[in-house]
């Protein structure tokens, strides 16, 4: 019955990965397009590292967890009514991304910890990408996945996919319930859309998962044991299903691209519409989008890019440097609502506030008046598609010695500011 019921909801995302050889440079490349609610506003949050005091508790989206004695320093493209994110990274060169995915194990009925959550929560607390799974896999089985997954009265959860990276490897993550399984990718290309993809080839998994699958009946115990096959739902929602043709439309375009991958080849792929990597299907479309360079040489900066505003094609990519002396960009980050917030009233999401961030209403209008006035539209989006290769090229000499980083610390504020000054 509950598969029939997601078979409805067109939600999707993808998550890509190209390590060396598979990138150009000697860079880790990371990418994520989040597709979500269309009217749902994505901001972009810089959380600095903190201590905390011992015994302190820690409020997440729905239920409260103890706190750890510090964490890191976080930037994050969330949506704006959660406390976790879509995507993010931290100032250890950590990026992580998630996808909705259904098993065969029935989804938490009740508050727990989202999928969102523990991307945040990974990211706060791990200094390596196998770090981070651990502390996701340690919070997953101590406080459980799930929870509602949008801001809307209906009832809608699911379990997560992950992909965790470093500047050295990346873990594929997957989980049913509290149970899971991880890959570890070393080399090349790699990428996750809502689908279950480890197979045979585990590299990790939880102490009970085997035992669990045969207690069901779904293994025999003999067989090789196939993550995928096993713990796949008999009547997969179809949005699972059609999520098949764009893991396998992703997948080309990294092989297109293998041995070549640079952050403005991945942009390129997160912009990419005939695949349905970037999508616009109905309610749904991609809201906020990520790209990542971790250099493997570790004296110098990783850069992250985030969009903050809907659809890529139409969005630029902005760099963000972590950086003690950077200036907080609040024009990306959405309105608070205190205790009168929609989801912290009983019964949850009776009502709607207006989250848009600055950037997100001046770009809001832009595209306005793009679809009105086709013309003067382009003209705005080609002249901030060259700010967004200058910058590219700013980056690049940074990483090639020819620039100190530390002059960029306040790139990600003048880019967002002189986007939006271009949209007035």
């Amino acid at each position: 019955m509950q598969s029939g019921r997601m078979a409805e909801v067109p939600v999707s995302c993808d998550c890509f990965v190209s390590l060396p050889p598979g990138s150009r440079d000697d860079h880790v490349i990371f990418g994520k397009n989040a597709d979500r609610p269309r009217d749902e506003v994505q901001e972009v949050a810089h959380c600095p590292g903190a201590s905390h005091p011992a015994g302190a508790t820690l409020e997440c989206t729905y239920i409260q967890i103890p706190q750890v004695e510090r964490t890191r320093a976080v930037v994050l493209s969330k949506p704006a009514w959660m406390w976790g994110a879509e995507m993010g990274a931290n100032d250890q060169g950590v990026c992580i991304g998630n996808e909705a995915i259904w098993t065969r194990e029935p989804v938490c009925p009740g508050d727990a910890l989202l999928g969102m959550d523990l991307v945040r929560l990974g990211l706060e607390r791990g200094d390596s990408a196998w770090s981070a799974l651990t502390v996701i896999t340690s919070l997953l089985e101590q406080h459980g996945q799930g929870g509602q997954c949008k801001e809307d009265p209906v009832a809608f959860s699911y379990h997560n996919t992950f992909l965790l990276v470093d500047r050295n490897e990346a873990w594929v993550l997957e989980t049913a319930g509290r149970l899971w399984v991880a890959q570890k990718v070393t080399e090349g290309v790699k990428n996750i859309s809502n689908q279950l993809t480890i197979g045979a080839e585990v590299t990790a998994e939880h102490p009970e998962l085997r035992r669990a699958a045969q207690a069901q009946g779904w293994w025999d115990g003999e067989s090789e044991f196939n993550f995928s096959r096993v713990f796949s739902p008999e009547n997969p929602p179809a949005r699972m299903e059609l999520a098949k043709q764009r893991y396998k439309g992703g997948t080309e375009l990294l092989k297109q691209h293998d041995g070549s991958v640079t952050a403005a080849v991945m942009m390129s792929i997160l912009r990419d519409k005939p695949s349905g990597i970037c999508m616009d299907s109905g309610g749904f479309c991609t809201t906020g989008s990520m790209v990542s360079v971790l250099p493997r040489d570790p004296s110098l900066p990783c850069i992250h890019f985030f969009t903050a505003t809907p659809d890529p094609s139409r969005s630029i990519f902005k760099p963000f440097i972590f950086s003690d002396f950077s200036t907080p960009v609040l024009r990306v980050v959405s309105p608070q609502f205190g205790p009168d917030d929609p989801v912290r009233k009983q019964p949850r999401f009776q009502s709607k506030v207006d989250r848009r961030h600055d950037l997100y209403k001046a770009h809001q209008e832009a595209v306005s008046t793009m679809e009105n006035n086709p013309d003067e539209g382009s003209s705005v989006f080609g002249i901030l598609r060259e700010l967004e290769s200058q910058c590219l090229s700013e980056i690049s000499a940074m990483l090639s010695g020819e620039i100190p980083g530390e002059e960029l610390g306040d790139l990600f504020f003048d880019t967002v500011d002189t986007e939006i000054k271009f949209y007035q």
